[in-house]
């Protein structure tokens, strides 16, 4: 059998953070070799995937000796011989050995990155590029993409409350379209600082550094920089905001460190419909807390028929806790993170869930991120209809955008776009 495991390797290397993570590679009996790099993220969500760290002094505590230890001994005498084409049988051993709910034993940056570079390499035994591995006989489409120009929370040592301000080009129709007015509105917002004293340079995504006053200030002078560009805002290009309000406090308390205020849920549901009453937001990730369902749900009630209200942390990409989002009325768009969910498999079951329920949904990568671009070819082959891969700026993050390009290239004439129809509830 030409797909089956001869070996799994593992190594250390480094993230756009420099700091330690790990890269799996695998090569199949037939001579098929498949690579993959495990990200890493600063906002997590409380039961995502566990990262293996080492503690100590060496690299801040950060090593990933152990986690390595691992993939080089128990996974990978555990995979030798499985078919890597059966990728629902090789997860289920890694999800079987490990044998904790979120990975915590062997690591689920080990686990994911045998699972992505198994996947890669059935990819490469078929012959084909991985995005057409995963369609099949479904035509791809190119995703529309999320794209940060302001970076803040725990991206940006916490200059600012909110995450990230992203731009979404509403109005093109390619993917090479998309990334061209985005490249407009980053370079507008650049001068925006400059000129006002304020360029500090980028934070760990590519964003600028946010020198802002005030949250809305960020909002004020992301409306301008699209206008800036040329563009109408809401009409050409609209705003997208990641919250990430698990960062901001619990317990259905919130607090915004640079207004200098204190918010209950039902205020900062307050706060958030009125910025989309007054900016062209038409995305908010994770706008309350990942154990303020109810809030999610009232906000979900108040602003889901025109926006997009995404899970991130309230989901992290699972399956179970999509259905019970849908159920309560949570939601109605869906991140997607395979180191979050920690294997390929349960990454399609939530991506699987999602769709079920009538959710878009958003490949996403991570702040720790890599060349890595495996998380594009997902978007495509799984018709995610929505990428989000960081700003666009360091070359971790263009090598994703960069590769869209090339698959839209290798789509040739007829290559799709999902665009503005890709959003909730646009797309119902």
């Amino acid at each position: 059998m030409r797909t089956a495991i001869a070996s799994v390797a593992g190594r250390r290397v480094w993230d756009s953070r420099g700091r330690p993570t790990i890269e799996c590679e695998v090569m199949l009996s037939g001579g098929a070799t498949g690579r993959a790099i495990a990200p890493a993220g600063a906002s997590r969500g409380g039961r995502e995937a566990v990262d293996l760290r080492d503690g100590g002094a060496a690299f801040g505590g950060l090593g990933v000796d152990r986690a390595l230890a691992h993939l080089n001994g128990e996974i990978a005498g555990a995979l030798r011989g499985l078919d890597a084409a059966d990728q629902a049988a090789v997860d289920a051993r890694l999800i079987a050995l490990d044998g904790t709910p979120n990975k915590a034993r062997l690591g689920g940056n080990a686990i994911v990155a045998v699972s992505l570079a198994v996947l890669r390499a059935a990819a490469r035994a078929a012959g084909v590029p991985l995005w057409r591995h995963l369609a099949g006989e479904r035509p791809p489409r190119l995703p529309m993409p999320q794209i940060q120009i302001f970076g803040g929370g725990a991206h940006a040592a916490r200059r600012l409350d909110l995450q990230d301000l992203m731009v979404v080009p509403v109005e093109a129709a390619s993917f090479d379209r998309a990334l061209a007015m985005t490249a407009e509105v980053y370079r507008a917002a650049g001068r925006l600082m400059a000129e006002a004293g304020r360029l500090h340079g980028v934070a760990d995504e590519g964003g600028f550094w946010p020198d802002f006053a005030s949250n809305e200030e960020a909002l004020e002078t992301l409306v301008r920089a699209i206008e800036a560009a040329g563009f109408r805002p809401g009409e050409e290009v609209a705003i997208a905001l990641d919250v990430a309000a698990s960062e901001l406090g619990a317990k259905g308390r919130y607090r915004l460190a640079l207004d200098g205020r204190e918010l209950t849920t039902d205020g900062l549901i307050e706060l958030l419909v009125a910025w989309i009453g007054r900016y062209p937001i038409l995305s908010v990730e994770d706008p309350l807390a990942e154990d303020d369902a109810e809030g999610m749900r009232r906000f979900t009630r108040a602003v889901g028929g025109r926006v997009q209200v995404v899970g991130d942390d309230f989901l992290v990409t699972s399956a179970a806790r999509i259905d019970e989002a849908a159920a309560a009325g949570a939601c109605n768009a869906a991140l997607l993170k395979p180191n979050q969910a920690g294997t390929v498999s349960e990454t399609l079951a939530a991506l699987n869930a999602a769709r079920d329920r009538g959710f878009a949904t958003i490949v996403s990568a991570r702040s720790g991120e890599t060349e890595d671009v495996t998380i594009v070819h997902l978007a495509v082959g799984w018709d995610a209809g929505q990428l989000k891969v960081g700003s666009f700026a360091r070359s971790e993050r263009m090598a994703k955008w960069n590769e869209g390009l090339r698959i839209e290239a290798a789509l040739g004439p007829g290559a799709r776009f999902a665009g503005r129809s890709a959003l909730a509830p646009a797309r119902r």
